[in-house]
């Protein structure tokens, strides 16, 4: 040990900090009272000689805020819950679709003008289940603790086994392990969600009621538009077609299609004609190219030369650019219902997604609101709603593979044939749009019988659907079931 190295002071254990107020939500004649907290729990590595944590010091210290129904039987429901990223914070399901207040948008879900607003929720699921809202290290409030590695859990297993420990502190320390218990992911948050599934089996002896799976990402090839990898063109081709309907961009045929039915046509040239045209590659002569082409663009709103132009290939990047192009608009990725401008019209990418823009500033406001105003949470700490981690996330084991946690929710429900799962997923989603879900789904290689565990259910909105008020509606009433079939 040198002088400097000795000098430094030891690294002191960080204090648990907790937060709670008591609070009223009145819906229509019923008024729920409940208990609503934040605060931290730490983390520590199990002792490599004992499996214990006592001595071990504090890794991390995971943020969480969370619902409680007051005067209600001791174990009801217990819904864990988690956005993605990697790097979001959970508000979005928080202060968008589950907790008791929701930032006020309109009906399609546009936020409007600072300074932006709260308002009861109606749709809150703590009617029928209590809520915890997970931030997972690096985002939120959630830390390293001193002197710790900072990215330690900024990795896809690491993230799991700090997710897994926090769950596990939680039904310790409020007595919930009587509860039903389920587990809610969005986006990367379904990531996890399907291989926690299987990890708590495994490590913690946990087994879940239910997973949902909101806007799933359960293989990384079903959208990652690598050149040799056609799959995402495939899978991506439906929801552009829906863009398109959305946005009034088709033949007036096909315009006057339902959206089911103009998915229904969709899908089945972009598992059948288009499948076998890529499939073929350079083999695929020119007539036959020029009809594939046509039929794409037919369906898309694009331009038969344009697609022929992008080789059948047209990127999700492309298709947010080229759609709208003529009208001077960009549509979003998140939820391609949103249209923003770019500086000009002759570019390849957009600049932003509007989409996103339309929501960032409104849910910053409103977590600022609930944690400092309406449960007292102090400190001047920045609360990280979405931070970069996706840029330096490690994949430890995983490295030149696409990660596929379908497998491990496969095994989870062989392991457990009593778990359910619900799959929510918006038709007008760019980021992980319906069919890379249903592909996921069907190749995992589940026995017939368990087949019916899982139920899948469409919306006509985005990634966040439930910013769309009647999505969220139908959403908040499937969510309901679902926890009551327990």
């Amino acid at each position: 040990m040198n002088e400097a190295t000795a000098a430094l002071p030891p690294a002191t254990t960080p204090a648990e900090q907790r937060v709670e107020r008591e609070h009223e939500l009145k819906i229509g004649r019923r008024t729920l009272r409940y208990r609503a907290s934040a605060g931290t729990l730490n983390l520590r590595e199990p002792d490599i000689k004992d499996g214990t944590r006592q001595g071990e010091p504090v890794r991390a210290q995971v943020f969480y805020t969370a619902y409680t129904l007051l005067g209600a039987e001791a174990n009801r429901p217990l819904v864990f819950a988690m956005n993605g990223g990697p790097g979001s914070s959970s508000v979005w399901l928080h202060l968008g679709l589950l907790g008791p207040q929701r930032v006020v948008s309109d009906e399609m879900g546009y936020c409007g003008a600072p300074p932006y607003a709260l308002e009861a929720n109606a749709d809150t699921l703590l009617t029928h289940a209590d809520l915890v809202f997970i931030d997972p290290v690096g985002t939120g409030y959630s830390r390293m603790a001193e002197g710790q590695k900072e990215a330690e859990y900024h990795d896809y297993q690491r993230d799991l086994d700090a997710i897994a420990e926090f769950m596990r502190l939680y039904l310790s320390r409020e007595g919930r392990w009587g509860s039903a218990k389920y587990l809610l992911g969005e986006s990367y948050g379904s990531t996890r969600a399907a291989a926690l599934a299987r990890q708590l089996q495994e490590k913690c002896e946990l087994m879940l009621n239910g997973v949902v799976l909101v806007s799933p990402a359960l293989d990384f090839q079903t959208f990652a538009f690598d050149v040799g990898n056609d799959l995402p063109h495939i899978t991506f081709l439906p929801t552009f077609a829906a863009t398109a309907w959305y946005h009034q961009a088709l033949a007036p045929k096909l315009q006057a299609l339902s959206l089911e039915a103009l998915l229904a046509k969709a899908e089945a040239f972009a598992l059948g004609p288009y499948a076998s045209a890529l499939l073929q590659g350079d083999r695929l002569d020119a007539s036959a190219q020029r009809k594939i082409a046509l039929e794409y663009a037919t369906l898309t709103g694009l331009s038969p030369d344009f697609v022929q132009r992008c080789r059948l290939r047209v990127s999700d990047e492309r298709f947010f650019k080229e759609l709208l192009r003529e009208r001077g608009e960009v549509v979003g990725r998140l939820d391609s219902r949103f249209v923003g401008h770019d500086r000009d019209d002759a570019g390849e990418k957009a600049e932003d997604d509007p989409s996103y823009s339309n929501l960032a500033g409104a849910y910053r406001v409103g977590m600022q609101r609930v944690l400092h105003e309406q449960l007292g949470w102090a400190g001047d700490a920045p609360y990280h709603l979405l931070a970069p981690l996706y840029k330096s996330w490690t994949w430890k084991g995983i490295e030149n593979k696409y990660l596929h946690t379908a497998e491990l929710l496969r095994q989870a429900l062989h392991h457990q044939p009593e778990l359910r799962v619900f799959v929510a997923c918006g038709d007008l989603d760019l980021a992980t749009p319906p069919g890379a879900a249903l592909h996921s789904l069907a190749h995992m290689g589940l026995r017939a019988h368990l087949r019916t565990q899982i139920q899948v259910a469409h919306y006509p909105a985005g990634h966040m659907m439930y910013v769309h008020a009647e999505s969220r509606q139908r959403l908040a009433e499937d969510l309901r079931a679902f926890v009551q079939g327990a």
